[in-house]
C-alpha cells in the first residue's frame, strides 16, 4: 500500500477521533481538512522521513482538537440556551465494526460526559480508553509525562463508567415514548420517565427552545404534550441517533429537531433534543 493511500484510509479515523473530542462532526471534519493541509504541505523528503503517517496526523488532529476545546469554552459563553453535541445519523455504507464502535464511544449520553471534562482530560482519555494510543504517544500530544497522562485518563475514566456500560438498545421504550407523545398521553409520558428526569434542549439562539433543562417527569410530560399542541403537522420518525434508538421530528418536510435517550430498564432518564438548524443539515440532506 502506498503511503498516499494509507493517508486516505486515515480519514475515517481521524474524523471519528476528532468528533468524539469535540462533540461536532463539522469542527471535525475541518480538522482533519487542517491535518491533511499540514501533511500535504511538507515536502516530499519530509513525508519520506515520518515513519508512522497515520501517527503524524493522529498528532496533529488531536493538538487542534486542544486548541479548539480551549476557545470552545469562550465561544460557550456567548451561546444561547444549552449547548449539546451535533448528533449524526447512522452511515449506511459503514463497516459494521465501525456502527460497533459508534454505538459503544458516540453515543449522545458519552459525548456530554466528555464535554464536562478539561480539554486535557478528554484528549487523555480519548487517545488512550478508545483509540488505543499509549500513553507515551499522548504525552508527546499533550506535552506532559506519562504518568500525568495517566492520571488525566483516570480521572475522565471514573466519570465516564457509568455511561460506557453496555446496555441493550431498547427500541422498544423510544417507540412507547413516540406513541405517547403523538397521542399527547400526559400519563403515558411520566409512565415512561424516570422521576428525576431531565429534559435538555439546544436551539442556539437559531430555533425555539427551552433555555434552561426541564427536570421531573411531570414537568418534562406537561412540555411534551404543549408543545405537541402548539406544533401543528409534525410528524416523528424512529431513527438511530449516535447508535441508539431516538426520533427525528419533522414539519412541513424539514428537520426541526433530532432527539436521544438516555434509557435504564425501562425508564428515561435524559432526554436530548437538538433544534439549532446548524446542527441538523446532515438529517435533512439523509431526508432528502
Amino acid at each position: 500500500m502506498s503511503v498516499t493511500t494509507a493517508i486516505v484510509h486515515e480519514r475515517r479515523q481521524l474524523t471519528g477521533l476528532a468528533y468524539r473530542l469535540l462533540g461536532s462532526l463539522s469542527d471535525a471534519e475541518d480538522v482533519v481538512q487542517e491535518a491533511f493541509a499540514r501533511w500535504y504541505a511538507l515536502s516530499a523528503s519530509q513525508r519520506e522521513a515520518i515513519e508512522s503517517p497515520g501517527a503524524w496526523l493522529t498528532t496533529v488532529a488531536a493538538r487542534l482538537c486542544l486548541d479548539l476545546l480551549g476557545s470552545a469554552r469562550v465561544r460557550r459563553e456567548r451561546y444561547v440556551g444549552e449547548w449539546l453535541p451535533e448528533p449524526v445519523p447512522e452511515d449506511p455504507l459503514a463497516d459494521p465494526a465501525d456502527r460497533v464502535a459508534l454505538a459503544e464511544s458516540v453515543t449522545i449520553a458519552f459525548l456530554v460526559v466528555l464535554d464536562a471534562m478539561t480539554p486535557a482530560e478528554r484528549v487523555a482519555f480519548v487517545l488512550h480508553d478508545v483509540f488505543g494510543y499509549p500513553f507515551a504517544e499522548v504525552a508527546a500530544v499533550l506535552d506532559r509525562s506519562a504518568p500525568a497522562c495517566r492520571q488525566l485518563a483516570s480521572a475522565a475514566r471514573r466519570r465516564v463508567r457509568v455511561v460506557r456500560e453496555p446496555a441493550p438498545a431498547r427500541a422498544g421504550v423510544v417507540r412507547a415514548f413516540k406513541a405517547a407523545w403523538e397521542a399527547k398521553d400526559i400519563d403515558g409520558l411520566i409512565g415512561l420517565l424516570d422521576p428525576e428526569a431531565t429534559l435538555t434542549a439546544d436551539g442556539g439562539g437559531l430555533a425555539a427552545a427551552v433555555l434552561r433543562p426541564v427536570e421531573g417527569r411531570e414537568r418534562i410530560a406537561g412540555y411534551a404534550v404543549g408543545l405537541a399542541a402548539r406544533v401543528s403537522a409534525m410528524t416523528l420518525a424512529e431513527r438511530t441517533v449516535n447508535g441508539r434508538p431516538g426520533l427525528v421530528a419533522s414539519q412541513d418536510g424539514v428537520v426541526v429537531a433530532v432527539i436521544a435517550f438516555d434509557i435504564a430498564g425501562d425508564s428515561i432518564r435524559r432526554v436530548w433534543a437538538v433544534r439549532n438548524p446548524e446542527k441538523l443539515r446532515r438529517w435533512q440532506a439523509a431526508a432528502a
